[in-house]
């Protein structure tokens, strides 16, 4: 028997709302709203969204040696960040292959990390595996935290009067320590949609009141409750990866395209050994992306055909609709991978016409960096 579907601090936010409830990651979550995914969707482009987030996982590292253990359990080099700044990261398993990707946060007494809601088991598992060789510890805080993102355009002018310290002197990937509405907040300038916007990292029992302040605050600048499929499509147009789709256990940073991240130099960490053979060896397959030239909609699973036959399949795929046309990500031979590079997807038993790009597909976006 399936344990019961978890709830965030919102959900009775989104069921007031009128949003379509669906399972995801072990929590009931708000898939859409009334107006639908797509008007969702062109909201957080022309304007703002607000997504509630809660379910992702935050795990608290401090103690004499907690960046010893971050650095061991992450590929990238948190060494290099400084109190207030965040970095995307992932971890490995000893043969390279992805156990999740995250955030690090660098704060004045540890590290947070944020991980996927469908990870935080396992991942907690792994950290704490690795704690016992140092002199750290490892706090749970997700079913103490809740996470709300205020992501588009007007996003900033949303947040600036309600928010201390001011939202401007806040950087791309920065965060500060401050208020909301008068709620206590983590407010982060990360996002999953490649525009402008904020992460607000709060207390669980203050989410709804945080909630009511932004909807209220936001509702002369076009502001809507966005939920998980918005935030699919919006991520998959900037080329974003999403664990459980473009990133497993069975890839590596390497092959997924993340070797940005994976700082072999920095030293010592779980799966260096397999990631320095594969470098030095060459990948034999890399995650792109693909344009479709003929109308079409995409999905995940459909196959990625070259030569007559099936090379690979979608991770993630959707219209676009931004663009109006179909994308999607695929593990593509390293000899296809090329930009420009013409091949196949068969939808639905009609084979259409793609090409190879790099992402983002989506570039008028107003992310700050």
């Amino acid at each position: 028997m399936s344990a019961p579907l978890k709830r965030t601090p919102l959900y009775h936010k989104h069921v007031a709302a009128g949003a379509k409830m669906v399972p995801f990651a072990g929590f009931e979550m708000p898939v859409q709203y009334p107006t639908g995914i797509t008007a969702e969707h062109h909201a957080v482009r022309k304007a703002a969204g607000l997504f509630d987030v809660s379910h992702m996982g935050e795990f608290e590292i401090r103690g004499p040696q907690a960046l010893g253990l971050v650095q061991l359990v992450s590929v990238n080099d948190a060494a290099r960040l400084e109190v207030g700044q965040a970095q995307y990261s992932a971890m490995c398993r000893e043969d390279g292959g992805i156990l999740d990707d995250l955030l690090v946060y660098r704060r004045s007494d540890g590290y947070m990390l944020v991980v996927n809601a469908a990870n935080q088991e396992k991942d907690l598992a792994w950290i704490r595996r690795h704690a016992a060789e140092f002199d750290a510890e490892v706090v749970d805080r997700s079913a103490d935290t809740a996470l709300l993102a205020l992501q588009g355009p007007v996003a900033r002018e949303i947040l600036r009067p309600l928010a201390v310290p001011d939202v401007d002197g806040i950087r791309y990937y920065r965060f500060a320590e401050g208020e909301v509405a008068g709620v206590p907040a983590l407010i982060s300038a990360t996002g999953y949609t490649g525009e402008d916007g904020f992460e607000l990292y709060v207390a669980a029992e203050g989410a709804p009141e945080l909630w009511d302040a932004l909807m209220a605050a936001g509702e002369v600048h076009g502001l809507v409750p966005a939920g998980l499929g918005a935030r699919d499509t919006l991520r998959l147009e900037m080329g974003y990866a999403l664990y459980g789709n473009d990133l497993d256990e069975e890839h590596t940073p390497l092959e997924a395209g993340l070797g940005w991240i994976t700082k072999l130099e920095k030293g010592p960490f779980v799966g260096r050994a397999a990631l320095q053979r594969q470098k030095e060896e060459g990948v034999h397959q890399r995650l792109t992306g693909l344009r479709l030239v003929e109308r079409g909609f995409p999905r995940p699973g459909y196959p990625v055909v070259a030569d007559g036959g099936p090379v690979s399949t979608l991770t993630s795929a959707t219209l676009s609709p931004s663009l109006g046309v179909g994308v999607g990500m695929a593990y593509l031979p390293v000899e296809l991978a090329q930009p420009d590079t013409e091949v196949q997807v068969d939808v639905r038993g009609r084979l259409l016409k793609a090409v190879v790009q790099r992402p983002p597909f989506y570039t008028e976006g107003s992310i700050r960096r």
